[in-house]
């Protein structure tokens, strides 16, 4: 069982930053891959960037450009650099912890306003 835990959220102004972390703790060997999800009112839980234990990432198309996934294996912690938000931005922020883009393990969130 894989244990993570999600810091970093808060109230941001439009075009400001935020870098959120997630530090996981537990056997990982099974797992290959660490995402950030996001979900706002009334909306559907949606990927926002994907990280593989090789370092390769993924992102969606709304976050290109703005935001950056990165890890330090040797913490067991991944971050989202998040430039450039947006008041669409705001949502509840997971990490999880997946294999094969198949979440298995979820933190509890973190939340980020971005006020316009």
């Amino acid at each position: 069982q894989v244990q993570l835990v999600e810091s970093g959220g808060g109230l941001v102004q439009a075009g400001g930053s935020l870098r959120l972390s997630c530090a996981a703790s537990g056997s990982m060997s099974s797992l290959n891959g660490m995402g950030w999800y996001r979900q706002s009112p009334g909306k559907q839980r949606e990927l926002v960037a994907r990280i593989t234990s090789g370092g390769s990432t993924n992102y969606a198309e709304s976050v290109k450009g703005r935001f950056t996934v990165s890890r330090d294996n040797a913490k067991n912690t991944v971050y989202l650099q998040m430039n450039s938000l947006k008041p669409e931005d705001t949502a509840v922020y997971y990490c999880a912890a997946d294999r094969n883009w198949s979440p298995r393990s979820w933190g509890q969130g973190t939340q980020v306003t971005v006020s316009s």
